[in-house]
């Protein structure tokens, strides 16, 4: 035992101390809160292109003004065809809208002209095309003699809101679902994604130490089992260091990184739209509402169960696979492309929990979801994702149990590989290969 702490402290001491650790660390949560304050910043411009287009409407179907937007200028002419596009060719207008001589009321899909030399941009002509459509509405209304105000009154919108019949006290809404959904998909990403990186370091550092023959030094002192066993702890106790500093400190730059977007959001709507402050505040209430009850719903959570079993599931998730990425470190030298092939095998289960955790953001109970956060090699990525939504308790116990079984035999399982490949050289390894090393005595 003492052997295997000393590897587990010059694993973690040696990664902890280095550059590449200590950026990784404290970067990467500014580069995340500075990418996310990018993408509000983008988000809040808007266009800057200004575009006034003229609507040719000759019979003057669509009498009044049609509403514009706050780049898309649309203006009915009196002028002739003629005339607009003179005034299209001196740059006095970017395009000309021609609506058709005749609308027939029967018909539910219209084709209308946009001349210009550039074409609207997607969202543009989404834009340009529903203002059209709300004025052939009120244009067909009182051709067919309706009222406008009792066909409004026929749009309905259903919302359906939930309310526990058993348990009384249990507080939820409609955020509820959507909230703990992507909470529950967050963290099955972050655990593919950690068990991926931090599996991929314990493969490294086998090949390294096998191709540059330290191994054979460290073999003369300690078993191959305790040093597998010493790279996968300590491996995975640097990224549990890692993950709790980027947790921290993300706690700690998100109220800025929110203050920024929101700033830059509300200055650039007020300056480049000419939006008072007031009407600010009363556009955003809604969004600030539904904020709140996201928050609320993030308090409700059952964090104390919540982040202990994710706990529990990335460090059954890791070293299940961290032992199969050391064993495949072992029985692989200096070719690449021989570890890469051998690694297709490991990583399909997971890259087929990922997309399964995303069906489960959606359905957390199906059938299919529900044994695939049972199966061990699954469960890692799938489970964490059905937390939130408080699955039962036996299937939980059921999975943590499997997961652990299976746990114990992956690294079982890689102990005898690691122990042959890790001192053979010169000779190509296959599965049958690695067969043969499970059951070699020696």
């Amino acid at each position: 035992m003492n052997k295997i702490w000393l590897i587990i402290t010059r694993e973690f001491s040696t990664r902890v101390k280095s550059k590449a650790f200590l950026l990784g660390t404290f970067l990467a949560p500014l580069a995340m809160v500075a990418f996310f304050a990018l993408i509000g910043f983008v988000m809040s411009r808007g266009s800057d292109e200004q575009r006034n287009i003229a609507v040719y409407d000759k019979n003057d179907l669509l009498k009044g003004a049609i509403e514009s937007t706050d780049n898309i200028n649309l203006d009915i002419s009196s002028k002739s065809f003629a005339d607009l596009v003179k005034d299209y060719e001196e740059k006095k207008i970017d395009g000309i809208i021609e609506i058709p001589e005749s609308i027939n009321e029967n018909e539910n899909r219209f084709q209308i002209t946009y001349h210009s030399d550039d074409q609207l941009a997607i969202d543009e002509s989404l834009i340009v095309g529903n203002r059209i459509e709300d004025r052939i509405r009120d244009y067909k209304v009182k051709s067919l003699g309706l009222d406008l105000e009792k066909i409004d009154k026929l749009s309905t919108y259903v919302s359906l809101a939930p309310k526990t019949i058993i348990e009384k006290d249990k507080k939820i809404s409609s955020m509820t679902n959507i909230v703990g959904s992507v909470m529950g998909g967050v963290i099955g990403y972050a655990m593919f994604m950690i068990i991926i990186f931090y599996g991929g370091q314990v493969m490294r550092s086998v090949m390294e130490e096998k191709v540059n023959r330290i191994i054979e030094v460290l073999i003369s002192s300690v078993k191959p089992y305790q040093l597998m066993m010493g790279k996968i702890i300590g491996v995975g106790s640097v990224g549990l260091l890692q993950i709790s500093i980027w947790v921290l400190l993300l706690a700690l730059l998100a109220p800025l990184s929110s203050m920024f977007i929101g700033a830059e959001t509300t200055s650039s709507l007020t300056d480049v739209a000419g939006v008072s402050p007031e009407d600010m505040q009363a556009a955003m209430s809604e969004g600030q509402e539904k904020m709140v009850q996201v928050m609320q719903e993030l308090r409700n959570l059952n964090w104390a169960v919540l982040i202990p079993m994710s706990i529990i599931y990335f460090l059954g998730g890791y070293f299940a696979y961290a032992s199969l990425f050391a064993a495949l470190g072992s029985a692989v030298g200096e070719d690449i492309n021989e570890a890469q092939t051998l690694m297709l095998p490991i990583m399909m289960p997971l890259m087929l929990a990922v997309y399964i955790a995303f069906s489960a953001v959606q359905a957390p109970n199906t059938s299919l979801v529900v044994w695939s956060s049972i199966i061990p090699l699954l469960s890692s990525v799938v489970m964490p994702v059905r937390l939130p939504a408080s699955p039962p308790v036996w299937e939980v116990i059921l999975s943590v149990v499997l997961l652990i079984a299976f746990c114990f035999f992956f690294v079982w399982l890689a102990g005898r590989i690691y122990r042959v490949g890790i001192l053979m050289y010169g000779k190509k390894a296959s599965f049958r290969e690695l067969a043969k090393w499970v059951f070699f005595k020696g």
